[in-house]
């Protein structure tokens, strides 16, 4: 209770994960939670010291985040050793950042030059027979980035199509941890 209480009041949450047991279920509801109530993320994987490593642990525990959170993937790891004081401050950096994330604004004019030539050239697919045309993009105030994007038929857009969507804006504006809203209305 006092894990959802924190949750609720915080902008930016650092999920702690213990090394050596990994990441499981319990972390996995707590980071669902966070997403579910558009925070901010950082995972720290402590007790770092504990682990024996080679040249491809950091880059396989990674991937099995990863992989246990996906979709949402483009959020920072920090690995971290609180008893020997190892990456403590780069921890608070990327919290400080994410933080940031979630406050970026984009000019509408930046917007649209950026995503209409990827939506002109990978067009949501049609749908019986109809053709799905997107005019213009906009960033709406909110806590975390939201975008509308106004367009003939929005219902006919599907979850993989606005999936795409959101990595193209993550690819091109840099959300790494904050959650984006995405509108689809009518123009």
């Amino acid at each position: 209770m006092r894990t959802i209480k924190a949750l609720e009041e915080a902008d930016v949450v650092v999920l702690m994960i213990d090394a050596v047991e990994g990441i499981e279920s319990q972390d996995i509801n707590i980071f669902h939670l966070a997403e579910k109530n558009k925070k901010g993320i950082v995972i720290l994987i402590n007790k770092w010291d504990l682990i024996e490593k080679n040249t491809q642990t950091m880059k396989a525990f990674e991937e099995q985040i990863h992989e246990r959170i996906r979709p949402f993937t483009d959020v920072p790891i920090i690995f971290t050793s609180v008893l020997n004081k190892q990456r403590i401050f780069k921890a608070i950096e990327a919290a400080l950042e994410v933080y940031k994330n979630r406050g970026k604004k984009i000019p509408t004019s930046k917007l649209n030059d950026v995503m209409l030539p990827l939506i002109e050239k990978f067009p949501p697919p049609a749908l019986k027979g109809k053709h799905i045309k997107i005019k213009y993009i906009t960033q709406i105030n909110g806590t975390s980035p939201m975008f509308a994007f106004f367009c003939n038929l929005p219902q006919y857009i599907k979850d993989p199509y606005k999936r795409f969507i959101e990595n193209k804006l993550r690819e091109n504006f840099d959300f790494s941890g904050s959650p984006i809203q995405i509108f689809f209305r009518q123009k």
